[in-house]
């Protein structure tokens, strides 16, 4: 991919991450508990909800991080319920490549599974925050494969900073904004969204304690 174009397209996703992460209105809570809450409003991007994950996790950022981040050498594929596996189609920078990432079933299959192509700029902030900042694109090197519905990511992306204060806690705040594309009833889209993000939460809790006690 053009690394000028490349580069171009991610700084605008980087500063609508925090256009997101600024903006507090038109957001209704969806889903609470556990120190969790999952927000949606209607997205400016498609017909569909843009999805705001908000949480305090048990470690620090720089392990938090370890598990979440989109780049090679991830751990997300070992313990995130909703990835199948994650590989870089290519590196540009070594905060920038593109990936594919491919999705299990889910609601008892009646979502099949779901292959994404998204160009990552991973961001560091001065206060210590890291960035992921992702929009899906078409990448030679990765067309629609048999057994997937290629999906698409609106941007989306996550801020995993510190908490002032509490050196071993990590504030972690996630947006998606996904078209899962196929023939997929509203209902079971609009269902799906936030009961997956807060179980994401909780997987994440419990990965960072395996790998980092």
């Amino acid at each position: 991919m053009d690394p000028a174009l490349a580069a171009q397209i991610s700084e605008a996703v980087a500063e609508k991450m925090l256009q997101y992460r600024r903006d507090e209105s038109g957001w209704k809570i969806c889903w609470e508990g556990n120190g969790v809450s999952v927000s949606w409003r209607p997205s400016v991007e498609f017909p569909g909800n843009l999805y705001r994950g908000e949480g305090i996790v048990n470690g620090t950022p720089e392990q938090v991080w370890d598990c979440v981040k989109p780049l090679a050498g991830t751990l997300r594929d070992k313990w995130d319920e909703n990835v199948k596996s994650f590989e870089i189609i290519e590196s540009i920078t070594d905060t920038q490549c593109v990936s594919r990432t491919t999705t299990p079933s889910a609601v008892m299959k009646l979502i099949s599974p779901r292959d994404f192509v998204d160009l990552v700029l991973v961001k560091t902030y001065e206060d210590g925050t890291i960035s992921s900042n992702a929009t899906s694109v078409e990448h030679l090197l990765c067309p629609p494969k048999p057994g997937y519905v290629r999906g698409f990511n609106h941007p989306c992306g996550c801020f995993c900073g510190p908490l002032p204060g509490e050196p071993h806690k990590t504030s972690l705040v996630t947006f998606f904004q996904t078209d899962l594309s196929g023939y997929l009833p509203q209902g079971v889209v609009d269902s799906f969204f936030p009961r997956s993000m807060a179980g994401f939460y909780a997987n994440l809790q419990k990965a960072v304690k395996k790998f980092y006690g």
